[in-house]
């Protein structure tokens, strides 16, 4: 049954990112709109799944699995953004990608362990080091709102938008904690503050003037990106009943610290922990759907929390977080529609775009160089070629006759550093620091 249920997530999670529905990536979310308007080709978008997530399921999911002996969500979810993105947007594909999503779900479950151990043959493991390309992404995608702002109604508007995202976060940094009796409840602040800073966008967007019927034209924005989500409940109904009823069966866990908690049988510790961090990842998610149209397949992740509650009883966590998705979907559409009501929105959508290129754009190229020179500290005397070479990537790239799509550069060109240090470490050109 464990098996079965795995192999169903995993199915269903590629399918998801096939068609471009849910992605489990935070920092992916943002991007997948690019590809969805043709802005980036297929090519890219799975360049950069892979670039994105890869180094934290290696780095981060599949070791932390292993410590608890339970899968933690990360290990399989960010896997399958991969192989739904990497398979062809077609009927082929999307099957395609359920077959081999279905075939990782058991493997993972079969042989985690092994996984670690053939990455760890490489000279130079450098995949632990690929997960800080995303470390920024969440961070500055807090500010699109101000920088649309800044686009549509001039610099002065967007730096106060920006100077209100900035007091919310530090504000929520500090505040943003709600102590209970086993547990404290803690606010995501990049998700606050992105929050605050929509209100900001919305505010000065209600302050154009429209025609007679702005607000008849406008169920457009945010209402069709959240209609697109809603219009695929019952897959989310679907997702949501099996990731519950794998919870409660004690085979995944959604972060870190419920998993350890697991691990040691506090189930009831363990449902606190998980309700306080969904909580917290409420403006994130909703955030980030609406804005893009496309949805986590864990939704805000409170159906971890109906598993951990029905812990030893799956089928009854499998209906309840069923309704929970159902509810969660339900609960996105009030506040996109009411998002919807302030004229100025129709104009917005462009700028929306826009600065979302221009962030991640930003983000990538900064968790890139970031990235590879957490590689070059490794080794003796060849700190600062990371930056060297991340840099000289991007801008190579945009002289060359067929560039890469620019946010895909500096994930790609950190896998490619990365190969060229196993490759001189192997021919005795350069020497690993602890070896000194």
């Amino acid at each position: 049954m464990k098996y079965l249920v795995l192999a169903a997530i995993g199915a269903l999670a590629s399918i998801l990112a096939n068609k471009s529905i849910a992605v489990f990536n935070d920092g992916f979310r943002p991007i997948v709109p690019q590809y969805l308007d043709g802005g980036m080709s297929r090519k890219d978008l799975a360049a950069m799944s892979f670039a994105i997530s890869f180094g934290l399921v290696i780095g981060f999911g599949i070791p932390t699995s292993i410590a608890a002996s339970i899968i933690l969500i990360h290990s399989v979810l960010l896997t399958t953004d991969i192989i739904g993105t990497w398979c062809p947007d077609t009927k082929t594909g999307t099957i395609l990608a359920g077959v081999i999503g279905a075939l990782y779900g058991v493997g993972i479950l079969a042989g985690l362990e092994l996984i670690v151990n053939l990455f760890a043959l490489l000279p130079f493991n450098f995949l632990s080091n690929l997960g800080s390309v995303s470390t920024y992404v969440v961070a500055a995608f807090a500010c699109f709102p101000a920088v649309a702002v800044g686009y549509q109604h001039g610099f002065k508007n967007g730096a106060i938008s920006g100077i209100i995202t900035l007091i919310v976060y530090v504000l929520t940094v500090k505040f943003g904690q709600l102590s209970m009796e086993s547990s404290t409840i803690t606010l995501n602040a990049f998700g606050v503050a992105m929050l605050a800073g929509m209100i900001c966008m919305l505010v000065f967007a209600s302050k154009v003037k429209g025609d007679g019927n702005s607000n008849s034209t406008l169920v457009s924005t945010f209402s069709t990106k959240v209609s697109r989500i809603r219009s695929n409940w019952w897959l989310f109904a679907i997702m949501g009943a099996l990731i519950a009823a794998a919870t409660s069966m004690g085979i995944v866990a959604g972060d870190p610290a419920s998993l350890a908690l697991v691990a040691d049988s506090q189930w009831s510790n363990a449902t606190v922990v998980a309700l306080a961090r969904a909580i917290g990842f409420v403006p994130l998610v909703f955030t980030t759907g609406i804005v893009t149209g496309v949805y986590a397949p864990a939704g805000c992740t409170f159906v971890f929390v109906i598993g951990l509650a029905f812990h030893g009883n799956p089928l009854l966590a499998a209906v309840l977080g069923a309704v929970v998705m159902v509810c969660e979907l339900a609960l996105i559409n009030v506040f996109a529609k009411g998002m919807d009501k302030f004229p100025g929105m129709k104009d917005m959508g462009e700028h929306i775009r826009t600065s979302m290129n221009k962030v991640l754009e930003v983000a990538l190229l900064v968790g890139g160089v970031v990235a590879a020179e957490a590689m070059a500290a490794q080794f003796n005397g060849i700190t600062g070629s990371g930056a060297l070479f991340v840099v000289a990537c991007i801008l190579l790239n945009r002289i060359s006759k067929k560039p890469v799509v620019e946010m895909a550069v500096g994930p790609v060109a950190c896998i490619v550093y990365g190969v060229l240090l196993n490759v001189l470490l192997v021919c005795n050109l350069i020497t690993l620091a602890a070896a000194a």
